[in-house]
Parts: structure tokens; sequence; C-alpha cells
């Protein structure tokens, strides 16, 4: 890894693991940007990165923080599973994109606060406060929560997957996984998961589809779409059995 690459790692995890591992009596924004800025102008000084170039690293970093977010942590099956429920009630655009990705997001800080306060204790903090003396230590410690938190979600047969086209050799410990291919049978891992949820969740709205469809047809009012009539049936299901609670909650401990 060369020195760029070192700093825009430990540059990334400064900015979306420090902001997001913050307790409710966390200190000001001002003195929150001060800190993480003054890791990134240490990390600076040290690898002999001029202030243009680190600049370029900010803008990068911005960048890319939403693939980041998607990329490794519970986002993706959250949202994949929202949009699910949206298609099983057949709301159409109720809830509105709006909202479930807001949704989506608040419940990523939630399931990932465990991992990320861990990434700001053990590695971004000691490297501001000049305990870690070197980025790739710095990067090293914040990196294992994370790669933690997606092992314990990954598919073995994911991995697998990923390193036989990478044409590696078998790992002895998940320390020997490389992260880049750790990343993408997480997400795969993920986009499966939120299938299989996504499917349970659609097995009550299709059976009331197809009575009130059945209905219909009995009654001969072949006319009338059974999508008007079961609309409503489906809304005060998912109203009365506290819909949102149990999805919600189903979602928060299926990565515990």
């Amino acid at each position: 890894m060369n020195r760029a690459s070192k700093i825009l790692a430990v540059l990334l995890i400064a900015l979306t693991a420090t902001v997001t591992a913050q307790e409710p009596a966390a200190p000001e924004a001002d003195s929150l940007t001060e800190n993480v800025f003054e890791g990134v102008r240490r990390a600076a000084a040290q690898e002999n990165i001029s202030t243009t170039l680190l600049v370029v690293f900010i803008v990068t970093v911005i960048s890319l923080a939403p693939a980041i977010l998607v990329m490794t942590t519970s986002f993706t099956r959250i949202i994949v599973i929202l949009g699910f429920l949206r298609q099983a009630l057949a709301t159409q655009q109720t809830p509105p994109n709006q909202v479930l990705i807001g949704l989506a997001l608040f419940l990523t800080f939630f399931i990932m606060m465990p991992t990320y306060q861990r990434v700001n204790d053990e590695s971004i903090q000691p490297y501001i406060r000049g305990e870690i003396a070197t980025a790739d230590e710095a990067l090293e410690k914040a990196v294992a929560p994370v790669r933690e938190f997606m092992f314990r979600q990954a598919r073995a047969k994911d991995i697998k997957l990923f390193l036989d086209i990478a044409r590696l050799p078998r790992p002895d410990t998940p320390d020997d996984v490389p992260t880049h291919v750790l990343v993408p049978a997480f997400v795969i891992s993920e986009l499966t998961t939120a299938f299989e949820i996504g499917f349970l969740i659609y097995i009550p709205f299709l059976i009331i589809d197809m009575v009130v469809a059945s209905t219909l047809m009995a009654m001969g009012m072949m006319m009338l779409p059974p999508i008007f009539v079961s609309l409503p049936f489906k809304i005060v299901m998912f109203v009365l059995v506290d819909g949102w609670n149990l999805l919600i909650g189903s979602i928060a401990r299926s990565f515990a």
C-alpha cells in the first residue's frame, strides 16, 4: 500500500467512524471536527503529504463515503427489505423514497454503532492523542472491527466464491482473507438474506391478494381490479399486527 492510499484510508475511517460513534454527551461539533482534522494533519505530516494533495484526499473521501456506507454496513439489507415491503403492500410511492432511505440510514447508524464505537476507541482517538505512531497501525486497528462485523454476516460459500475467482489459496484464519475479497462476499450475502426476508414478507400479502381475486371472480366482478379491494385489507392487517414494530425489530435482531 503506497503512502497516498494509507492516508486516504485513515482519513476515510476518521470521517465516517468518528462522526457515527458519538454518544449523546459527545463534544460539540467544532471540537469533533478539530479532532478529526488533527488526525488528518498528523497523518499528512508523518507521510510527507502536501496540503494540496490532502485536499484531493478529502474530496475523494467525500465522494466515496456513500459507496463505503452501502458496501460495508447493514444499509444494503435494510433498504432492500423496506423496498420489498412497499412492493408487497402495493402502495406505490408510500412511504416515499426519502422516508425509506432516511429510516434505513438511521437504522444503519443504530446497528453499526457498537462497531464504529470500537473503531473510534481503538484507532481514531489513540491516533489523535499520539498513542499510535503510524498510519499503518491506525488503519489496521480501525479495519479490524469492521471486518469482524462483515465476517459475522458473510456466508462461507460467498467468501469461497470470490477466493476462487481471485485464484487465492484457502485461508487458514479469517485474518488471511483479503478485504477486497471480504467486501463483495459480504454484499452478496446481504442481498441473499434480504431476498429471503423479502420472500417471507410477501407471503401474507400474496394470500390476501389471492383471496380477494378469487372472491371477486366468484362474484362475477371481473372488471373491478383486485388491487383496489385488497389494498385496504393489506394496510389494515399490517397496522393491526403492528407491522413496523415487528419488521424493524426483526431487521435489527438479524444482525445480532
